[in-house]
């Protein structure tokens, strides 16, 4: 069956349901309107009525089947049993409009078989995925017990005491269909206990119809004491309401969806139950009455008993594991859990508080030299020296590894300074381990709560910032400090700022204009990024870089800025303008063979050529995967793209970088540059890597040139290219070419050089020695 009919059919079903309570009321009305009449026509509308109800509820149980195709067979069983009763009601009720009818009836032995297809029908739509453990089967006995003392009090007992003193068959059987009401109510409610029956809704109404039941198996052995049939007004609706109830809930199906962890049964519920069967074997009746529930009580509060006894033993376990859990088992100290729960205990509180996170130095070279059972052994003795200077008040524990967290309730910067003294003094005492005398040493982070936002989680991680930057500074003890933080909210906030920026198109590309030093003719550009921040403004690259490495975002960027520049030089092109413009490139980038392919996709979709484009990589590009990085740069080059070494000078083994790779351009970097007038040094760096630079046959950049006298002094030198604020400042791409267009060279940009040059002896040297050294 498709599921549009399956959920055209479920509709029917649910109107069905109004439909049958609209009828369960209808007849509701007839029976009081009727009441008291013992005419053949007042009996023959009662039967009509009961007729015309079961026919609704036999027609929504049978679109029910058809509706959920998954529990047909289930539903099946329902709808048999509920025929069968049917049939037995209307054998009974054609009978007595002919003559009186005595029970048992001939009809009787079909409500008995409904009532076993009933039982079956719960039993085969019951789910059991699991084992219960015993706790539950007692849950369950406390619970089945204490439904069946306040069930049993308030419907058999009055059936009973209406029948007291009559015996024999008709009086058993007539008692036996209460019995199986009740039983039928507590299998549903045992069902919901062992977590059988999830649905709480189904099995609510399914409960609610089987004690409907019962109550109406119960009226009736009261009003049919005479052993003659005899259906009250208040039985013939209760009846109907009963299976109005069971089909209602078995038309409920199974919930598609987990709404909540299922749980143990609360105390509450055990505690109710054991009351009711403490209540009704107090108040129940002194004679044979109350032997009807003294047995159903007993079984409960001996189940509960069994229950307390359980609860506490799991209370005395849970209380073991409570402190087990936060013990560290090496050192017997609080553990990461318990700093957790005292930082947040205290923060609550709004004492006053400080964390330290301390981190041994060098630990990771005694357990790699004396063995993990020797780092045990240190971090034990460690353990014991921190304790023994700390006041008794200041909390130690053991986070994990070699770290240490002090938990001080003070934010005096003069005591937590002198706190970290204190334990820095106490490690300076040397241990004996293994005939080996250790001295330990430790870096100290400090972070103090700030604001009523910082809970524990935040308080750990700033202290191990600040931990951390103790470790790059080399100093013993770091306070916090936000500006020192690059994973705080802030940042993070940035980042995802930053990724909405890109995807809404913030970014702007500024370009550098550059000339060349003999000519002063605008040979090209340098293309910069930068973000239009919504509210901050023009940002430049580092203060948004940081966080973009850390996001992963630098693909993004690096896509965007390949795209917004090939369209900046198509145009450019286009309008008879071609210049070279250098695009930086990061060494993740790089390396990650994503972005060159990005490159030629962008510039061949814009008809740029590839021998236009410098790409500026730094010389941290090729200290990771040497052999990598000259494959993907020799590749570029095959492909026509030209290659820079940008910050030249500030990176490692240059030289044999110089040698390698086959590069075009040395950038040489601000640092340098800008202070080449006025230091000798810087001077001598600049004029010996130009030297070499012609001697290799390489292009020459100079950046951060920001005055005229540096300007001549790298011309006298013999620099190639000048960019710097000396000759513009960075502009927007149509802005770049209105000014090359009105660019005049020798415009006094330049000043004319000093007549003097410099004498590089080391040059020579340096040459002889790249010549000289073997090819890899």
């Amino acid at each position: 069956m498709g599921a549009k009919h399956a959920t055209r059919a479920q509709a029917v079903v649910h109107r069905l349901g109004a439909v049958s309570w609209i009828v369960i009321a209808v007849s509701a009305l007839t029976h009081i309107a009727v009441a008291g009449r013992t005419d053949d026509s007042a009996q023959s509308v009662l039967v009509w009525s009961m007729t015309l109800f079961f026919l609704v509820i036999l027609v929504r149980a049978a679109v029910a089947v058809y509706a959920f195709p998954k529990r047909r067979a289930v539903l099946l069983l329902l709808l048999g049993s509920i025929s069968l009763w049917a049939l037995a009601a209307m054998i009974v009720s054609a009978s007595k409009l002919t003559d009186t009818t005595h029970f048992p009836a001939p009809g009787e032995l079909f409500f008995m078989a409904s009532y076993v297809g009933m039982a079956g029908y719960l039993t085969v739509d019951a789910k059991w995925q699991s084992k219960r453990g015993v706790n539950t089967w007692l849950d369950l006995i406390v619970i089945c017990g204490g439904t069946a003392c306040l069930a049993g009090s308030l419907l058999l007992i009055p059936a009973i005491a209406s029948s007291f003193g009559k015996s024999g068959l008709s009086l058993l059987l007539a008692l036996l269909y209460p019995l199986i009401d009740l039983a039928l109510a507590l299998v549903v409610v045992g069902q919901v206990v062992l977590r059988a029956r999830t649905d709480i809704r189904q099995a609510a109404m399914l409960c609610m119809g089987f004690l409907c039941l019962a109550s109406a198996d119960a009226s009736f052995v009261i009003t049919n004491a005479s052993g003659t049939y005899h259906f009250s007004p208040y039985a013939d609706v209760a009846w109907g309401a009963a299976f109005a109830l069971i089909v209602g809930g078995a038309c409920q199906g199974r919930a598609k969806v987990l709404r909540a962890v299922p749980r143990e049964q609360g105390s509450g519920v055990l505690l109710a139950a054991a009351c009711v069967a403490i209540i009704v074997l107090v108040f129940r009746p002194n004679d044979g009455l109350g032997t009807y529930l003294l047995v159903p009580g007993v079984v409960t509060l001996v189940a509960a008993g069994g229950r307390l006894l359980f609860a506490v033993r799991q209370a005395n376990h849970a209380a073991e594991s409570f402190a087990l859990s936060r013990t560290d088992d090496l050192t017997l100290l609080p553990n990461r859990r318990a700093v957790r729960a005292r930082l947040d205990e205290v923060v609550s509180a709004g004492t006053p508080l400080a964390l330290m996170v301390l981190d041994l130095d060098g630990f990771k070279e005694i357990n790699d030299t004396l063995g993990h059972a020797a780092g045990d052994t240190v971090l034990q003795m460690i353990a014991l020296q921190i304790r023994e200077v700390l006041a008794p008040d200041i909390m130690l524990a053991r986070l994990g590894g070699d770290e240490f967290a002090i938990v001080v309730e003070s934010n005096d910067e003069l005591r937590l300074a002198e706190t970290a003294n204190t334990i820095t003094a106490g490690l300076a005492r040397p241990l004996l381990v293994d005939g080996i005398e250790i001295g330990a040493s430790a870096s100290i982070g400090i972070a103090t709560h700030a604001d009523p936002d910082s809970g524990s989680t935040e308080l750990l991680r700033r202290a191990d910032v600040a931990m951390y930057r103790a470790k790059l500074t080399g100093q013993s003890a770091v306070v916090y400090d936000a500006h020192n933080d690059e994973f705080s909210r802030m940042r993070l906030q940035l980042a995802e700022e930053l990724r909405k920026g890109i995807t809404e198109g913030q970014l702007r590309m500024r370009y550098q204009p550059q000339i060349a030093a003999a000519t002063q003719e605008v040979c090209g550009a340098e293309a910069l990024l930068r973000w239009e921040h919504p509210t901050q403004g023009l940002l430049s690259p580092l203060s948004f870089l940081p966080a973009a490495r850390r996001a992963g975002l630098m693909l993004m960027l690096s896509d965007e800025v390949a795209r917004m520049t090939a369209l900046d030089m198509s145009r450019w092109n286009a309008n008879g303008l071609n210049l070279r413009v250098a695009i930086n490139c990061a060494p993740p980038e790089l390396l990650s063979g994503l972005f060159v392919p990005l490159l030629y996709d962008v510039l061949a979709a814009q008809g740029v050529p590839t021998n236009q484009v410098i790409v500026e990589l730094t010389e941290d590009s090729f200290v990771t995967e040497p052999e990598r990085a000259r494959e993907i740069i020799s590749g570029m080059r095959e492909r026509g793209l030209q290659i820079s070494i940008d910050d030249y000078g500030t990176g490692y083994s240059s030289l044999a970088y110089l040698r390698d790779l086959p590069v075009h351009e040395l950038k040489v970097d601000r640092t340098f540059v800008a202070s080449m007038t006025s230091d000798p040094r810087s001077r001598m760096i600049v004029a010996s890597t130009l030297q070499m630079a012609q001697a290799l046959g390489l292009r020459t950049v100079a950046e951060g040139v920001e005055d005229a006298a540096t300007a001549a002094d790298l011309v006298a030198l013999g620099v190639d290219v000048l960019q710097g604020y000396q000759v513009a400042q960075p502009m927007p791409a149509n802005e770049l070419e209105t000014w090359v267009r009105a660019w005049r060279p020798f415009s006094d940009v330049i000043p004319t050089p000093p007549a003097q040059k410099v004498a590089v002896p080391a040059v020579r040297q340096v040459m002889r020695a790249l010549r000289s050294r073997p090819e890899p």
